[in-house]
């Protein structure tokens, strides 16, 4: 199933990217990488792994504020247009993650990890933490707020993607397994009945195993 649903996904992604690239970033997305951005000077981590990284537009704020920042997309088009922007990026998924263990500082996930089937999101969370160093942080943001699991009937895109939406506490409660838990907030969204957005900063503070 996962395999399926990452290779709809990177066709969804590729034929999307053009639209993509030209998107505005709302006020409350930047916020939420300011307030990111803020902890890793406080906390002096300057290697980041932006993944789920679309055309770059998170990462390259992030390497415009002086944070070495490496791109990894399953979309070889958003990959592409990353490394346009002077990025360094990778066409990789959750699951392959191509770097060494304990390699960043920090990882920042917004709006990526709301496509992993839930059944597969604890081999994925383990994966990630695993490429961070002891005390690294972890930026998970994503739609959630209400349970689903499936295609989007207002999807536009073709094939339509697979997504995998948490309620609060379940995605919390989930966070907590692999993480310490630094802060949880939600973000209202314009259609209430579509959940909120949930943003999440944690801390590896062991090992894995």
């Amino acid at each position: 199933m996962y395999e399926q649903i990452f290779k709809d996904l990177q066709t969804a992604y590729d034929r999307k990217a053009a639209e993509r690239d030209q998107f505005g970033i709302s006020e409350w997305k930047q916020h939420e990488r300011l307030r990111f951005l803020s902890l890793l000077r406080k906390e002096g981590k300057y290697q980041l792994l932006d993944v789920g990284a679309g055309t770059g537009v998170h990462g390259k704020f992030f390497q415009d504020q002086g944070i070495d920042v490496i791109c990894a997309d399953l979309s070889y088009e958003n990959a592409r247009r990353c490394r346009e922007k002077g990025l360094a990026a990778s066409v990789m998924d959750f699951l392959n993650v191509g770097f060494d263990d304990e390699t960043f500082d920090a990882i920042f996930a917004m709006n990526c990890l709301l496509h992993v089937p839930k059944g597969d999101l604890p081999r994925v969370l383990d994966s990630l933490r695993n490429k961070l160093v002891i005390g690294g942080l972890f930026y998970w943001g994503q739609y959630g707020g209400i349970e689903h699991e499936g295609s989007w009937p207002k999807d536009d895109y073709e094939p339509k993607r697979f997504f995998s939406l948490l309620p609060d506490d379940q995605i919390r409660t989930i966070g907590e397994l692999y993480f310490e838990v630094i802060s949880f907030n939600t973000i209202g969204l314009e259609s209430e009945d579509e959940g909120n957005y949930q943003s999440l900063i944690l801390r590896k503070i062991h090992s894995s195993g």
